[in-house]
């Protein structure tokens, strides 16, 4: 099942890689300008309802296995940064990221931090294909209660296509930001 929703992902996200090199020779501004922004460190004010809507949203997921009963699969091992800080491990509902769709109540993952054994909910992500959003969306990169989405671009060390993501760190603090990507409170070192 895993690597049958795994070459689904994969197959998506080449369709829309082909898609977005075709449509590469026009990019709106608005997408340029996310390109421009991704992966940055910032201060942006926290969105208390973005945060707050996550927290309602996800609580039944603080116990892993309910998450795994809810179709949410682990996608790698825990992902570290590249200097610092980490995500932890990536629980994702595939078929909510292959739909093109952006839900505040339902992300497309749920991040755990391991601890003793143990997994700890900490935060979210939510996952779009690029190409599909884009063609979707008249060339608008996703925003979210006011949460401009990062672009990734492909290749990347996920060994995905592009996409776009926004984190949001509902269940444990970052002194960077809610909705930066890595969190110097989270560790994989705990494994």
């Amino acid at each position: 099942m895993k690597a049958e929703n795994a070459n689904m992902f994969r197959l998506s996200t080449k369709c829309a890689l082909q898609l977005a090199l075709a449509a590469g020779l026009i990019v709106p501004a608005p997408f340029v300008q996310a390109r421009a922004q991704r992966h940055e460190h910032s201060s942006a004010p926290v969105s208390p309802r973005l945060v707050q809507v996550v927290r309602d949203s996800t609580k039944q997921y603080q116990d892993v296995n309910a998450a795994t009963g809810a179709g949410y699969q682990q996608f790698l091992g825990c992902v570290s940064g590249p200097d610092h800080g980490a995500m932890g491990i990536h629980y994702v509902n595939f078929p909510l990221v292959a739909d093109g769709l952006i839900d505040a109540q339902h992300p497309e993952a749920l991040i755990y931090e391991p601890s003793n054994g143990q997994l700890k909910l900490v935060g979210v992500e939510y996952i779009v294909d690029a190409e599909t959003w884009l063609k979707n969306n008249k060339g608008m990169a996703p925003v979210l209660e006011g949460q401009s989405f990062q672009f990734v671009d492909t290749p990347n060390r996920y060994g995905i296509g592009s996409i776009f993501e926004l984190h949001v760190w509902a269940w444990r603090d970052n002194p960077n930001g809610a909705f930066v990507d890595w969190n110097d409170e989270v560790s994989c070192g705990g494994q």
